[in-house]
């Protein structure tokens, strides 16, 4: 995962308003230039290469003057991948590091290796001086236990950790909560962030108003149910909150969860726009009901099953609105005496 963690922390450098260029400089695996490519045409982040025949070296020097030239001011250098010790390889390396003199040297370390990983971190650390670690696929079962062996065998900081396969499942590595997510205390702080960055605030207000006001459609709810998904997977989601046990976690079954709101979702594409907006004509209506039901593939039970539910939580809103304007009236009455302040 060494090509695509490059491509990660591109893309976490972007959101911190860095204008970062990759450089591909991994001369000798088969296509490793090409995928370089492909994950910079994703996240549409620039890629220097000049191809599989010249030396690593020459590029990763080359790129320093293509990333002046086109305003990057940040250059991550993908250096060819290597699992053992290889003294060619390392001399490469060395070379790279005297020429290009790095502000940092992250090694990349798949954390299910176990001790494999360990030994590596510490033999590059010993040749190269590493400033800090990258470890992928922290959302496995390992839950830190390399993390904990390499901070204490190489005294070198763990920066980043790989938590899932999307381009931005990259988070910034915090002992503390990854100390309490081994300890299944959950990890509320990382929760949080990952909801601030992945809900748009100013539509959150929007959507509550009108379910306050009962303006509230089915367009609204999609819009609530993407913005559900940006948070990532159920099971993700879950295992940040306190009391999470990673075994019952594992058993359970949240692919369940997933495929309800994949199912909610194929329902309300099935609709007009007019029918999103105004969901009481498909109330009205069982010819609506059954063509909305043949194009989502599910049932005219299912459709009625969804309608229920907004009904229920446009009265849920009424009952609340209702009782929000009762304690206001109280208030100014001052039916709950003289308030000291």
């Amino acid at each position: 995962g060494k090509t695509t963690m490059a491509g990660k922390l591109a893309l976490k450098l972007r959101k911190d308003n860095k204008k970062p260029l990759l450089v591909a400089c991994d001369v000798y695996r088969p296509a490793a230039i090409k995928q370089l490519q492909v994950v910079g045409k994703s996240i549409d982040i620039p890629v220097f290469t000049m191809g599989d025949q010249t030396s690593p070296v020459d590029i990763a020097k080359a790129s320093i003057e293509h990333a002046k030239s086109i305003g990057c001011n940040v250059v991550i250098v993908d250096t060819a991948g290597r699992l053992h010790i290889d003294e060619e390889l390392m001399d490469e390396l060395k070379d790279i590091k005297e020429y290009v003199n790095p502000n940092e040297i992250l090694l990349v370390v798949d954390s299910m290796t176990g001790q494999d990983a360990v030994n590596v971190a510490e033999s590059f650390n010993s040749k190269l001086e590493l400033s800090g670690v990258i470890l992928t696929k922290l959302d496995g079962d390992t839950r830190g236990g390399a993390a904990l062996s390499i901070r204490a065998m190489t005294e070198k900081p763990i920066k980043f950790v790989g938590m899932g396969e999307k381009m931005s499942d990259l988070e910034t590595f915090y002992p503390e909560r990854m100390a309490s997510r081994i300890l299944g205390m959950g990890d509320v702080l990382s929760l949080i962030e990952k909801a601030q960055e992945a809900i748009d605030e100013e539509k959150a207000q929007e959507l509550g108003n009108r379910m306050l006001n009962q303006e509230f459609n089915f367009e609204d709810f999609l819009s609530m149910l993407e913005q559900m998904k940006n948070l990532g997977p159920l099971g993700k989601i879950l295992e940040m909150m306190p009391g999470a046990n990673a075994k019952e976690l594992k058993d359970l079954d949240l692919s369940q969860g997933e495929k309800e709101m994949s199912k909610i979702e194929s329902i309300i594409h099935s609709m007009t726009l007019e029918e999103r907006r105004k969901p009481s004509i498909i109330i009205a209506s069982p010819s609506r009901k059954k063509r909305i039901a043949n194009g989502s593939g599910t049932s005219i039970q299912e459709v009625n099953k969804i309608l229920k539910h907004y009904e229920l939580m446009k009265k849920t809103m009424k009952n609340m609105k209702g009782m929000q304007k009762g304690m206001q009236k109280k208030m100014k009455k001052g039916l709950f005496g003289k308030l000291p302040f």
